[in-house]
């Protein structure tokens, strides 16, 4: 089992973090390669040719192994889930009265854009309510998702664990109700790759797409996408001198060809080759990989399984641990009113957490430790 990785991040003891779902913090080797690679554009005559392309196959390599893809022409450079979600929703024929499965309150950018198609093609979006708090809640909605996948269904586009408090939804069953009706499993997994396994080659899905300043522990602005066989002739949402084949001989690129490189090298972001984020972003998988993810969720359930028993014996709703990350969580208080007085006790007690809908919702990472957890759970009960 992992043990504390506190020594390779930057922070202090106080505050207490655990709130890694808003923000991961950065690296101390992500952070100083972000400098040394800042001061490169003061000394342009030393950025060659290759330097635009060489690091970008990197990222996706690394990108590749997180997610068990066989093949990292498969991984898309991209600077927000918004713009991996267009680039998907772009090369989806729709008709009217087409339906497009989602969650209550998951991640705006994996909903705004499939709204937009209610008004423009007349589809249908069918919002999957989450069941009340109590026991099972987790089981009923993943079988909510699966019993509206039917003949009218084009698009399910999930989260793997929701934002607002960790549950999971089992993508392995969706992707073969999916494939039933022949319909786009589309995941947003910003909230759960790095820190969760996904194997791309169990699930299966047509686009898999994550930010990479969370779980990922990257810098803001930059991310990776997965597109499956489905996208791989698409037209992307924007031509970029990259994403055009031949791209690589500088001398030739006056000489204009139309074609986009295969498969989801066609979906880069202009300007992929980012010279300080791209290799931030490289070495915050690299991190991720030598951890791994399944060790995460062994050190993060370590330190957090008895204090959050004592929570729930005390009254508090956390989902069943066999359908909630260990990473992310959410805390559901017995009474409402109790809200407000819990929030000022963990701010006077100098601890981060998010709330989102009706949740509390804690994100810890394996520079947390168990003792700061208990200091939480003391603010509840």
């Amino acid at each position: 089992m992992l043990t504390n990785q506190k020594h390779l991040f930057s922070l202090p003891d106080l505050p207490i973090y655990l709130n890694n779902a808003y923000m991961g913090p950065q690296l101390k080797s992500v952070e100083r390669i972000g400098i040394e690679n800042l001061k490169r554009k003061s000394r342009p005559f030393e950025i060659t040719a290759n330097d635009f392309f060489a690091e970008k196959e990197v990222l996706r390599s690394h990108f590749a192994q997180l997610i068990d893809a066989a093949d990292p022409q498969c991984i898309a450079i991209i600077p927000s889930v918004s713009y991996g979600i267009a680039n998907a929703l772009k090369n989806i024929t729709f008709d009217k009265g087409d339906e497009i499965v989602v969650l209550e309150e998951q991640f705006p950018s994996n909903f705004y854009p499939w709204k937009v198609l209610e008004r423009e093609k007349e589809v249908r979006i069918r919002t999957i309510m989450a069941p009340p708090i109590g026991k099972d809640r987790a089981k009923l909605w993943n079988q909510l998702v699966l019993d509206a996948i039917g003949h009218k269904t084009k698009v399910v586009a999930l989260p793997h664990a929701h934002w607002a408090d960790g549950t999971l939804f089992d993508l392995e069953k969706i992707r073969a109700k999916a494939d039933e009706v022949n319909a786009y499993l589309i995941i947003d997994g910003t909230q759960s790759v790095g820190a969760l396994p996904f194997s791309v080659a169990e699930i299966r899905p047509d686009a898999l797409i994550c930010g990479g300043y969370k779980w990922l522990l990257g810098p803001y602005s930059l991310g990776v996408a997965y597109y499956g066989e489905r996208f791989h002739h698409g037209k992307p949402i924007e031509d970029n001198w990259m994403n055009h084949q031949g791209s690589e001989d500088f001398r030739n690129l006056v000489n204009y060809n139309p074609e986009f490189k295969p498969k989801a090298l066609r979906y880069d972001v202009g300007e992929s080759s980012n010279f300080v984020l791209t290799p931030m972003l490289i070495e915050g998988i690299r991190q991720l990989l030598e951890w791994t993810p399944e060790r995460i969720q062994d050190y993060c359930r370590s330190i957090t399984e008895e204090p959050l028993q004592r929570l729930k014996e005390a009254g508090y709703f956390i989902e069943d641990a066999n359908y909630r990350t260990h990473h992310l969580f959410g805390v559901y208080l017995p009474n409402a009113s109790q809200m407000e007085t819990i929030q000022k006790k963990i701010q006077d007690a100098g601890i981060f957490v998010s709330y989102r809908g009706n949740a509390i919702r804690v994100s810890c990472h394996v520079y947390n430790t168990k003792s700061e957890v208990e200091k939480l759970v003391s603010c509840f009960i």
